[in-house]
């Protein structure tokens, strides 16, 4: 239930997680569920306490950002940006890894390091040319970083780059599958940006990355292979049984010339 509330009614699912801790309190998922409810709610000092006791049980950082977050929440962003290196970023999941340079880069606005707020984003995610899940939000960071810098068309270009990657994404539905944003069906220009990205705004190509496809069995194919073999065997069983009925029939006329 908190999970079907949290994006509707988060102070609801807020309930059943506290409800399901009274209960379970020592199992990881629910104490995770309390941390990620009660972050939701903006109760910060029992998000943090509750993701750290989740970390203790199961012995994961995959909520390192939300901690991280939940420092910067409660105003120490010393503190945020301490829990985000004491992890090894190599170990991390891509989508964590991800919002944990958002979460970081979030901390150094807060002490008023543009620079390096966004130098936090310099992941090799980066991409522009390619969406992914994670994609959106990142790209939306770096636009709002580079707002602040007052590199404007830069922070056009990044912005564009996020709207078109969410939308991409929705259209195709296509989860962590890969997305590519072709610069040949560009309207529109801006300057280079720092990367070397092309300094235009993109459209979204409805091709998946070659790699990122799988090929699907041929469900009819293996129904008929199935059905085959089933006939085969059932054919197998009725001859068998035919043979059996005959040799009965043979030995009772041999036995009873009448019959």
């Amino acid at each position: 239930m908190a999970s079907r509330l949290i994006d509707e009614d988060p102070a609801l699912a807020h309930e059943h997680a506290l409800a399901a801790s009274r209960r379970a309190g020592r199992i990881a998922i629910v104490r995770e569920t309390l941390g990620i409810t009660a972050y939701a709610t903006g109760d910060f000092a029992l998000a943090l306490r509750e993701l750290r006791t989740y970390r203790r049980i199961s012995g994961k950082d995959d909520q390192i950002a939300l901690m991280v977050d939940s420092e910067r929440g409660i105003g120490r962003s010393d503190r945020a940006l301490e829990t985000g290196r004491a992890v090894d970023r190599s170990a991390l999941d891509t989508p964590v890894r991800v919002a944990l340079a958002i979460a970081m880069s979030g901390a150094r606005l807060d002490q008023g390091d543009l620079e390096l707020a966004l130098g936090e984003l310099e992941i090799p995610e980066l991409d522009p040319d390619r969406a992914f899940e994670w994609s959106p939000a990142l790209f939306a960071a770096r636009a709002a970083v580079l707002e602040d810098l007052g590199r404007t068309d830069e922070a056009e270009f990044w912005a564009h780059r996020a709207e078109v990657a969410a939308e991409a994404l929705g259209v195709d539905e296509a989860g962590d599958e890969e997305i590519f944003i072709e610069d040949s069906l560009i309207e529109g220009e801006f300057p280079d940006d720092e990367d070397g990205a092309q300094g235009v705004a993109a459209a979204a190509s409805d091709d998946l990355a070659p790699e990122a496809v799988e090929e699907e069995p041929d469900v009819e194919e293996e129904s008929a292979s199935d059905d085959d073999a089933s006939a085969e065997a059932d054919l197998t069983v009725e001859d068998e049984v035919r043979e059996l009925l005959g040799e009965d029939e043979d030995e009772d006329e041999d036995s009873d010339p009448e019959a």
